[in-house]
């Protein structure tokens, strides 16, 4: 089942196919469409993560968490193949960190996995979660539920971790594959969004705290 699962994620027409739309007429969409007009604009990445005047913050964190799962779900996809059970055995991020999967279904209990493995669990995990109308309702008029935030805390602190194990494991692929700024740029709008509404606990940013970029902490 592993194979099939990895098979899924990272099959080349699904990975680079967002998971999940927003609708056309719907506000989110309408948010959306601001917030990628805001970006393009070459606008200071602090500015842009900023909650627009009058707008709601769970539509605005809403429209963020998927936007942000579909684009790092492809940053890992164009590298997974750098990213095996042979080179990283243990999703990681550098010596000091490991990251164990737990769900409420089949790991109830923090478990080892390898990286690919992490990742598959965890794309499939995000993908059920923004697709639940009862977490991301996508009716008008439809309310987010009470835990929403803390839902979106805990999908955003889990993509955090996919950001640190590509860069201290696999930050030599990014660059010969051409992809450093993008990559970067992503990471960038990622971080500022996050700190902005304290949304990741800082202690799970540790690990990319001193990035030669100069701009973790």
């Amino acid at each position: 089942t592993m194979a099939l699962c990895l098979k899924q994620v990272f099959n080349k027409d699904k990975t680079f196919r967002p998971r999940k739309k927003f609708e056309p007429g719907t506000q989110r969409f309408e948010l959306y469409k601001k917030a990628q007009a805001s970006l393009k604009s070459g606008l200071d990445l602090k500015a842009v993560v900023q909650l627009p005047p009058g707008e709601s913050i769970n539509d605005w964190i809403a429209v963020h968490v998927v936007d942000f799962f579909n684009r790092i779900n492809l940053i890992y996809g164009t590298m997974s193949e750098y990213c095996t059970e042979k080179t990283c055995p243990i999703m990681s991020g550098g010596l000091k960190y490991e990251y164990r999967w737990q769900d409420d279904s089949k790991y109830k209990k923090p478990t080892k996995l390898s990286a690919p493995q992490y990742m598959c669990m965890l794309m499939d995990w995000i993908e059920m979660l923004i697709n639940n109308e009862d977490i991301f309702p996508t009716r008008i008029g439809v309310p987010f539920p009470k835990q929403f935030q803390q839902v979106c805390t805990k999908i955003l602190t889990r993509l955090f971790r996919v950001f640190v194990h590509v860069y201290i494991h696999h930050f030599d692929s990014i660059i010969n594959m051409g992809a450093e700024a993008h990559v970067n740029t992503c990471y960038k709008h990622f971080y500022y969004f996050i700190r902005e509404f304290s949304l990741v606990d800082h202690r799970e940013l540790e690990p990319l705290v001193r990035m030669p970029q100069g701009w973790g902490g």
